[in-house]
């Protein structure tokens, strides 16, 4: 690492889902001659748009974001690859003499990115199809007491319902020949040596509810539905479960039972809005609970966020 990334100071700027981070983080790096890394789990694929929020064309254009549109739906992409390339990146920008932002909610990239990871094989479409018809065949009770004989503390941690996280941790074991709980243990700190300041932005519940309602009625005037309706038609019916990951997205999936005649239209609206509320306080929750948060209230309006921008500018530049 080069001598001068040390003396930099680097702002992660997070908050819950319509809390206004993303206009805060651009506007930070209008003033200070930053790049954004998004930490956003959904806005890394191309085809997934008006229902995650992206940053606008124009946005993009001005101020370089990555992680955004950089993958389509079906590659393979997990928080640890995210949080390597995340350090990789953030130190090339440092090094270029640039500042760094990260800005964004998904609550597992900030987790392994900031707190770091365990360095686990990335996921095998054969281990996994093997264990899949050992799974269905002798059930999840069978894979989990194999589980506990192998794995024991963490085969403690799981529900043998759970059975994703069942069949990821016997393909981890397969993999690497080694438990989750040794390799656990192995904890990679991506940015352990470079300074971070955690911001999060805080508003009154009701508030942040009304711009969740909101927002939904813009992307649904913005076309929500017609892209619901590209997504569904190209990938839904032949979804495996790599991109049944990245489409369990709250907005495309409620879209997705009405297409498929699951719901009623109003109902899938109402959904939405209540599925997004729950993500927002299940994104608190973990913020609050796992990470070091310095809270600022959320600007309500351009004056507000002029003010709050300054202030963030000073935290990161020391002027």
């Amino acid at each position: 690492m080069h001598d001068s990334d040390r003396q930099k100071t680097i702002l992660a700027i997070l908050g819950p889902t319509a809390s206004g981070k993303s206009a805060l983080a651009f506007s930070i790096a209008k003033e200070i001659n930053a790049e954004i890394i998004s930490a956003d789990s959904r806005q890394i694929y191309r085809e997934l748009n008006i229902g995650t929020a992206k940053p606008s064309q124009e946005t993009l254009r001005q101020i370089k974001h990555h992680f955004v549109n950089e993958l389509s739906i079906g590659d393979p992409f997990t928080a640890g690859n995210f949080a390597r390339e995340a350090s990789a990146r953030i130190r090339n920008i440092l090094h270029s003499g640039k500042n760094v932002l990260i800005a964004g909610g998904s609550t597992l990239y900030l987790e392994a990115l900031l707190n770091g990871f365990a360095d686990l094989p990335p996921a095998d479409t054969e281990k996994r199809q093997q264990l899949a018809i050992e799974l269905e065949t002798f059930g999840s009770k069978h894979l989990f007491e194999r589980l506990r004989q192998l794995d024991p503390l963490q085969a403690a941690t799981l529900d043998h319902t759970k059975t994703q996280r069942l069949v990821r941790s016997l393909e981890i074991i397969e993999l690497s020949g080694h438990t989750v709980t040794e390799m656990q243990k192995k904890h990679i700190q991506p940015l352990a040596d470079i300074n971070v300041i955690t911001c999060g932005l805080s508003l009154p519940r009701p508030l942040l509810y009304e711009k969740i309602n909101r927002r939904t009625d813009q992307m649904l005037a913005s076309g929500l539905l017609q892209e619901a309706v590209a997504l569904f038609t190209k990938y839904y019916p032949y979804c495996d479960v790599i991109t049944t990951n990245a489409l369990q997205t709250v907005g495309y999936q409620e879209l997705f039972a009405y297409l498929d005649e699951k719901t009623d239209f109003k109902t899938a609206i109402t959904l939405i809005k209540q599925h997004t509320r729950n993500y927002a306080k299940r994104q608190l929750t973990f913020f609050k609970n796992r990470l070091n948060v310095n809270w600022m209230d959320a600007p309500e309006n351009e004056h507000e966020l002029s003010m709050l921008t300054t202030s963030c500018c000073r935290m990161i530049t020391g002027n």
